[in-house]
């Protein structure tokens, strides 16, 4: 199966073509510009690059997140709109399982961490077995001191740590774990349009589409517009 992946989740996006599983090409967007302007020519420039036309392509993986929710309203928006155009079957993978996803050979539990802005990051925690990824903890927004704590805490060991909200926390991580804080090398932090590929191509397997008309982004936490609705509508007097 020819399948089509998007990540916009950060400011850094991925695009990624794979067959059977096995990655064909992937492209990184490190965005001057929004995932608006250029996720539609990066996906046909890689296209192109592979030799492909979009009518090859069989499926379809978008990230609903969380993460930035700009970007997430562009991936999932666009890729809705091509699986409702092609026809092909789209699945929707959580961008922190994609994150865990890109040490799957990993011992030790792999703790994604995404700045989630107002001093907390966006979280879970994933360990695989015998090649299957298993979530242990849910996905949340929390202050990365109150993480770091849960995680000395709990762990009993070694936890590896991924995403864009590793380096701002760092410190605040280590502070806590010590030793036992292992930081993945900068080229493995950002979220890979080729593992959210791979994890799409095993739901798919197993069945496990989406629907186009109600496929919605994983936001974990209120938008600020929705904030502001909120406490507009607090405020307002009885009637």
């Amino acid at each position: 199966m020819r399948l089509l992946a998007v990540e916009t989740s950060t400011l850094t996006g991925a695009v990624a073509l794979l067959d059977a599983g096995r990655l064909v090409a992937e492209s990184r967007l490190t965005v001057a510009l929004t995932h608006g302007e250029r996720l539609l020519s990066a996906v046909d420039a890689l296209l192109r690059a592979a030799h492909w036309r979009l009518g090859d392509v069989e499926a379809l993986a978008v990230a609903v997140g969380p993460g930035s929710f700009t970007g997430l309203r562009v991936g999932v928006s666009t890729m809705k709109g091509l699986a409702f155009a092609t026809g092909k079957p789209l699945v929707g993978v959580p961008t922190l399982d994609a994150l865990a996803w890109t040490l799957p050979f990993a011992v030790h539990p792999v703790c994604p961490v995404l700045d989630a802005k107002k001093g907390e990051v966006y979280t879970a925690l994933y360990r695989t077995t015998a090649g299957r990824l298993e979530q242990l903890w849910p996905y949340r927004a929390v202050d990365p001191r109150l993480l770091a704590e849960e995680l000395a805490r709990e762990a009993g060991g070694p936890v590896i740590f991924v995403g864009d909200g590793v380096g701002p926390s760092e410190a605040v991580l280590r502070g806590a774990l010590g030793a036992t804080a292992w930081v993945a090398p900068p080229a493995h932090r950002l979220p890979s349009a080729a593992s959210l590929g791979e994890l799409g191509w095993t739901a798919l397997a197993r069945g496990q589409v989406a629907d186009p008309g109600t496929l919605v982004p994983l936001y974990i936490r209120p938008s600020e517009a929705e904030l502001v609705r909120a406490r507009r509508q607090h405020a307002s007097p009885a009637h």
